[in-house]
């Protein structure tokens, strides 16, 4: 037990941060181990109920699986203090010199991919098309890669990129809000739609904010920066997870047009081709179900 209460942390020390003012600090590789423990234990949670779950009803376990996985990753990487690069910036110059950040490219990998699942999710939930799905990850790809270049961009012309990302964040909230808002009506989904993407946009309106703060504008340091955005990721995806996994139990997935066979997505009318008898001498289908 005495072993176990002297424990420290000594990421930094094995990994140690660049020497300059804007860096990691211990207190903030401990908030990082924190975040990775909540991912960690929130996709066991999730993967451990998908047994439980209706076979071709895990959809959303998976989805939620994935980011939360990649979600753990990358905040292990970032506790570890790895997955950084050092950049110059432009702003906040200590004495006349410019300053350099230490900016974590891991946040952005888990954002290209936590964005889009949860974009995803929500075209699930209010019943879009395919092609309007597609036109959201495309959007939630174009806003964090957006960042991603901006962040390591040592010149002021890093905001042109911050606008377009910006751009991309306000097309997706909108079409989101708008075209999500009334195919949930019509599948009678109207209440778990606004409470996922109610929770979703008031999450999504703080990252350009966070972001021009921190990587942006160099303002506030880089620990405080990633207490930000860990909390902002926390909400996001782990509580969110537990949310649409509890409500998803309830979900008439028929009506919803969520059967996924071997032939792909099937018909409102739930009629599944391969459960059709088979021919003389022909042999049944195989079911391949998600």
């Amino acid at each position: 037990m005495g072993i176990l209460l002297q424990r420290t942390n000594d990421a930094l020390n094995i990994n140690p941060p660049p020497q300059i003012y804007h860096k990691l600090s211990t207190n903030g590789s401990n908030w990082l181990w924190a975040v990775t423990a909540i991912f960690l234990l929130c996709f066991l949670l999730v993967a451990a109920h998908s047994f439980k779950a209706k076979q071709g009803e895990k959809v959303f376990h998976y989805l939620l699986s994935i980011a939360l996985l990649v979600g753990t990753i990358s905040y292990f990487a970032m506790a570890s203090d790895l997955a950084w690069r050092q950049v110059s910036q432009h702003l906040n110059q200590k004495g006349g010199f410019r300053s350099s950040r230490q900016i974590f490219w891991a946040k952005y990998v888990y954002w290209v991919v936590a964005f889009p699942v949860v974009s995803i999710i929500l075209g699930l939930i209010s019943g879009v098309s395919w092609a309007t799905m597609v036109f959201w990850v495309a959007l939630a790809w174009i806003w964090v890669i957006s960042y991603l270049v901006a962040a390591f961009t040592a010149t002021s012309y890093k905001w042109g990129f911050y606008a377009f990302g910006t751009l991309s964040w306000i097309l997706l909230s909108s079409s989101i809000c708008r075209g999500g808002h009334r195919g949930a009506k019509r599948l009678d989904m109207s209440r778990p739609f606004m409470m996922v993407n109610g929770l979703t946009q008031l999450l999504w309106l703080f990252y350009p904010i966070a972001w021009g703060l921190s990587d942006g504008g160099n303002k506030i340091g880089v620990t405080p920066s990633l207490i930000f955005f860990g909390i902002l990721d926390v909400l996001m995806l782990p509580v969110l997870s537990i949310l649409v996994v509890l409500m998803a139990r309830k979900w008439d997935y028929a009506k919803m047009n969520l059967y996924f066979t071997q032939y792909g997505r099937v018909r409102q009318s739930g009629a599944y081709p391969e459960k059709a008898p088979a021919a003389p001498g022909e042999q049944p289908a195989v079911v391949g179900q998600v």
